[in-house]
């Protein structure tokens, strides 16, 4: 019970500040942003072209 109400209130932190940080400085937070994507599909890319390699041997 207690667990839940501090995952509750660091899950409101975590916003506030994603919040404030895009309202203080939008282009670094569309640059943040922009970057994870990146890594997030250059990580699906890889991970395809790894069982394709599997497969094709």
């Amino acid at each position: 019970m207690a667990t839940e109400r501090v995952k509750k209130i660091i899950i409101w932190v975590v916003f506030a500040f994603i919040v404030y940080a895009i309202f203080t400085s939008p282009t670094r937070s569309a640059d943040i942003v922009h970057s994870c994507w990146q890594i997030l599909s250059d990580g699906v890319k890889n991970l395809g072209a790894f069982f394709n390699s599997i497969l094709n041997r």
